[in-house]
């Protein structure tokens, strides 16, 4: 029977044994706009703040 030459750390077996995995963030495509954007977050479109297909904040002219 096979037997590890050297014992594995306690952080490298955990490591192994975890279900946590990367996962892709999730992308929404605005109505309005058609901009693709992140879930849950406001998205800059053509110097407006869009959420929710509604206009936030327009850029402020310097």
């Amino acid at each position: 029977m096979a037997h590890p030459k050297r014992r594995q750390s306690t952080t490298r077996r955990d490591k192994r044994r975890t279900h946590y995995k990367a996962t892709e963030p999730t992308l929404a495509v605005d109505s309005t706009t058609g901009e693709t954007h992140l879930f849950h977050r406001a998205h800059w479109y053509e110097g407006k703040l869009y959420y929710k297909g509604k206009v936030v904040m327009e850029k402020e002219e310097a």
